[in-house]
């Protein structure tokens, strides 16, 4: 009994140091990556944390996902952050982050689901709310851009971001006198816009 026992703290010991000695590890390269990516080696910095790569580590996933994408990367990246979503189904900045290789791929729909998919979790999300109207409005598609832009200002009153592009919404839709309430508010954040005074020139 008393043989079974030292073994098995044997065996504890050994895994808890295993442990410890694997996290270290992670901590070293994710050091060392960052002093490469300041540098702006990003191919350098992904080499670093592959060593120690763990496909059931979120964080690890994550790291290699932002930088795949920040060295162009975009199919590598996507697929990293994809496991890191599969590991943390409920995070939003995985999300956040797969949009940005999709979107440097060309690949909209994509980045408009990840959008859809962090609203179902967070309908209050005020990012996400906007670049949804953002690229309804790109899309020609004012009905829907207006919907999920209104939310934005109704979080935000007083947003420059929000309120200028909500305002060409309107203008759009026809909304003249929303419009022009809209775009001076705009001037009031900021005198003088470009954007905000051709909004106002088309209105009669």
């Amino acid at each position: 009994m008393k043989t079974i026992l030292k073994t098995a703290l044997v065996i504890l010991t050994l895994l808890a140091y295993t442990g410890i000695y694997a996290q270290d590890n992670v901590a070293t390269a994710f050091s060392n990556s960052y002093q490469q990516e300041k540098l702006g080696k990003y191919s350098d910095a992904i080499k670093i944390v592959k060593q120690v790569y763990d496909e059931k580590s979120y964080e690890i996933n994550l790291r290699l996902g932002y930088l795949s994408y920040m060295a162009g990367l975009f199919t590598e990246s996507m697929a990293y952050y994809e496991r890191a979503m599969a590991l943390m189904p409920y995070s939003i900045e995985a999300k956040f982050g797969y949009a940005l290789p999709a979107s440097g791929a060309g690949n909209w729909d994509k980045v408009l689901n990840q959008y859809f998919d962090i609203v179902k979790i967070d309908p209050q999300n005020t990012k996400a709310n906007y670049r949804i109207g953002s690229i309804y409005y790109g899309r020609k598609d004012y009905q829907n851009a207006y919907k999920y832009l209104e939310k934005v200002v109704n979080l935000y009153p007083f947003d420059y971001d929000g309120l200028l592009l909500f305002a060409w919404a309107n203008l759009q839709l026809g909304k003249t006198k929303e419009a022009k309430v809209l775009f001076n508010k705009v001037l009031l954040l900021s005198p003088g816009d470009k954007s905000a005074e051709e909004g106002l020139g088309t209105i009669k």
